[in-house]
């Protein structure tokens, strides 16, 4: 039967702050894209191509994936020393294997009339 030896999870509260903050910056940039229409249908208005809509609004958005991307990939630092799955090794098995292990060499025997 499997031991539990702690719970471990995937975000920390610092990561879960990163994340909420690309939420919200990418939010703001959906915002700011709306809006643009006239109210009469039959006069074109070049309000869609402001500033807010055309160049500031995507780049928040953009910003916004980055922050998230960057909250999904930056390195937990509630992680247990020697969890299973992370790669992480006990401190003993750590200087066991860095001290180098001593192989023996035999030498072949070859008879030198066979093919």
């Amino acid at each position: 039967m499997k031991e539990k030896k702690g719970n471990v999870l995937l975000f920390d509260k610092q990561k879960y702050r990163w994340l909420i903050i690309g939420l919200l910056v990418t939010a703001i940039g959906f915002i700011l894209m709306i809006g643009g229409s006239s109210d009469d249908p039959e006069v074109f208005s070049d309000a869609i191509f402001s500033f807010r809509r055309m160049t500031l609004a995507p780049i928040l958005v953009l910003a916004g994936y980055g922050i998230q991307i960057y909250a999904i990939m930056k390195k937990t630092t509630n992680l247990p020393e020697s969890s299973p799955g992370t790669g992480a090794m006990p401190k003993k098995e750590t200087q066991q294997a860095k001290q180098p292990q001593k192989h023996k060499t035999h030498k072949k025997q070859t008879k030198k009339g066979s093919r």
